[in-house]
């Protein structure tokens, strides 16, 4: 229908709403700005004002001659964590729909001085007294040595994608310790609460990203949950992002006085959540023991102050026992931390710690065990840094056992004598964003590892993750960075990094923010080399290579589950079975037990002939330091296909060339205790 009448006042009312719409669009999300082109890596809509980029040049896309995508991987970033610790420990948001001064502001209590910015002062040392003026100023932070304040603005991790980074692991982080002890919170300290708003919030992200490339899918930050579509987006030039998660309690799964507070059923409903929102990698245990693993120690006055959390939380402080091999946890110390002890109940005072005894006595419980099970089962990839050498050896014999290779170790704190293990299975390892002198030192060590198994190399940024990023070496430092400069493919040029009123420069302000990743990396490049930043560019490849082989991993046929089993002999006792079945019977709360003494032997009988490619030993602690695997058609002829005389315990996996058999034989010959051999259950695998 149309009216002739009123015409006049009909189009008023349609400009009326125009004007509302406009002023709307303008406060809650892009506006069209200045620098708006047809170039598919500028966006037709960026808020304004905002932070500027300081990257010209079109980004790479495709893939290489091999058919392999090119890029760096950070594999370990907190983009949320503002949102973690009760919400007021890390100050600024990494995006608001009101702009960049509203995401980019201090906490209230740092005004007007920075008196009351209490982890500032505890984590850095001296007051805590800083401008808190964010935008446009930024005269104080964000800084290399500021720990509680936005690094992960979204502006700044555009410039990292634009300068070559191609896979972001944002892990999802909080502690419920540390935020109820902090005097400043705003919700409540439940770990899951947060972990699924930071999830959501990161979704929100890329919507908000999206907005100003036109709509959904159109924008370069990409959450993505396999790793073929993680191919898909780097080919197309755009950043793959991965949520993990990093909490000292998953699924609720604390435990006080050595009381595991979970269950089976709150990690299978734990693990189906966390996948549902997309989380493809995780930590099992953080700072603190818990009911699935014993975590590495943190060292100094920092790890007195964690151990005081971890008895606020459990109910017991860290225990220590000498190490059994060359890994070690790190040593503890006994400095004071009196802000933290204060928080102790009157009359509790922290243990001391012997220095030739650096090993947790906690490793890998049995409902972590579970746990790393189920990962596997969701084809999850497991961080490894964070958890004891005990609980660590115990995950590498498992995922050996399986042939599994999604172990990661993003940020440097794993044990390195464990590094070639990862390798060997497939896994991925990163270093933490140390300054380039000590990055390239490091990265050189483990360089004939890298090139005996073929893979790149990561970093973990762990920014927003109170841990301190690489100072500035200083505006006449041999081999300083100058601006412009080319980012490592040669089709982009960065200059200086300019947020407001404030210009970054990584020799004079150290890697301050997100931002400055691609400037630290033309820091190594000229402090080590080219070959250590070419190895860093093919860390996409090898990320996704393990990913992608974690998610083709088919749990393969135990042929022993249920066969019938027969020993040289059995413990008796009058109160549980010891009998050979117990050995095959799927139950890694029973085992078989032999006589004390060295010549004891266990054969399962598979029911047809297949080809044994390997065999996998869960020892009780009774185990077998020197026993070989023999192999037979008919139960009468034999022959040895592996043997050692170095066992040590725990799970073992013996490997051989594919032999046709239907009976294998454990032969002990040398026992590593003073009882028999013992164990909880023998696998034989199709090879």
């Amino acid at each position: 229908m149309t009216s002739a009448g009123r015409p006049y006042r009909r189009r008023k009312n349609v400009t009326v709403v125009s004007l509302l719409l406009l002023v709307l669009s303008l406060a809650l999300g892009p506006a069209p700005s200045a620098s708006a082109g047809s170039d598919w890596w500028t966006p037709t809509a960026r808020p304004a004002p905002d932070s500027g980029i300081g990257v010209t040049g079109e980004p790479f896309t495709g893939t290489d001659a091999r058919g392999e995508v090119r890029g760096f991987v950070d594999a370990h970033d907190h983009i949320f964590a503002n949102e973690a610790f009760g919400g007021r420990l890390i100050c600024g948001k990494p995006f608001s729909d009101k702009g960049v001064a509203d995401a980019l502001k201090d906490c209230p209590e740092h005004y007007p001085d920075g008196s009351l910015a209490v982890f500032d002062f505890i984590t850095k040392g001296g007051d805590g007294r800083h401008d808190p003026v964010g935008w446009p100023t930024f005269k104080d932070w964000p800084a290399h040595d500021s720990l509680t304040h936005q690094q992960n603005y979204y502006a700044w991790i555009e410039r990292a994608w634009r300068g070559g980074q191609r896979v972001l692991v944002n892990d999802l982080v909080t502690n419920g310790v540390i935020c109820s002890v902090y005097f400043f919170k705003d919700r409540s300290c439940d770990e899951m609460t947060s972990i699924r708003l930071q999830a959501k919030l990161t979704y929100d992200l890329q919507a908000y990203i999206d907005r100003m490339y036109g709509g959904p899918g159109k924008g370069w930050f990409r959450i993505v949950t396999d790793s073929a579509q993680a191919r898909q987006v780097i080919q197309q030039g755009k950043l793959a992002v991965v949520l993990g998660v990093e909490t000292s309690e998953p699924f609720g799964c604390k435990q006080i006085l050595d009381i595991a507070q979970c269950s089976k059923e709150d990690i299978d409903k734990g693990l189906d959540e966390l996948h549902a929102l997309g989380v493809r990698s995780m930590f099992l245990c953080h700072k603190f023991d818990n009911a699935l693993c014993g975590v590495r120690f943190d060292s100094g006055t920092l790890g007195t102050a964690i151990n005081v959390g971890q008895f606020l939380s459990t109910g017991t402080f860290w225990k220590t026992e000498k190490c059994t091999g060359p890994q070690h946890d790190n040593p503890i110390g006994n400095a004071t931390a009196a802000e933290a002890e204060k928080k102790l109940p009157a009359g509790t005072d922290v243990p001391s710690y012997s220095a030739d005894a650096q090993c947790n006595v906690r490793g890998l419980t049995s409902l972590g065990e579970y746990a790393v099970r189920g990962m596997m089962k969701r084809k999850m990839m497991l961080e490894v840094d964070h958890m004891s050498v005990k609980a660590t050896g115990r995950v590498l014999d498992i995922f050996e056992s399986a042939s599994y290779a999604g172990v990661l170790s993003s940020h440097s704190w794993m044990d390195r004598e464990w590094t070639e293990r990862v390798y060997g299975l497939g896994g991925f390892t990163a270093q933490y964003m140390n300054g380039s002198e000590h990055f390239v030192a490091e990265a050189k060590r483990t360089e004939a590892l890298r090139d005996k198994y073929g893979v790149g190399y990561g970093y973990g940024t762990d920014m927003n993750g109170v841990g301190g990023w690489p100072a500035p070496r200083g505006a006449d430092a041999p081999n300083k960075v100058t601006y412009p400069f080319r980012s490592v493919d040669g089709g982009s040029v960065l200059d200086r990094q300019t947020t407001g009123e404030r210009t970054w420069d990584i020799n004079t302000d150290g890697a301050s923010h997100y931002g400055l990743v691609p400037d630290w990396i033309e820091d190594i490049r000229r402090v080590g080399g080219q070959d250590t930043v070419d190895d860093l560019f093919r860390g996409a490849e090898s990320y996704l290579d393990t990913w992608a082989a974690s998610e083709r991993h088919a749990a393969g046929t135990n042929l022993a589950r249920g066969a019938a089993a027969t020993a040289s002999s059995s413990e008796w006792s009058l109160f549980t079975s010891y009998q050979p079945g117990r050995a095959v019977d799927g139950d890694q709360s029973t085992r078989w037990a032999s006589d004390w003494n060295d010549d004891q032997w266990l054969t399962v009988d598979v029911g047809a002939t297949h080809l044994v490619g390997r065999v996998t030993l869960d020892w009780e602690r009774a185990y077998g330091k020197a026993y070989r695997i023999d192999l037979s058609t008919d139960g009468t002829t034999w022959r040895t296909a592996w043997s050692t005389s170095a066992g040590d315990g725990g799970l073992d996996t013996a490997r051989f060339t594919g032999t046709p058999a239907r009976y294998v034989r454990v032969q002990g010959l040398d026992r590593g205790t003073e009882w028999g051999y013992s164990l909880h259950e023998l696998g034989v695998h199709s090879g």
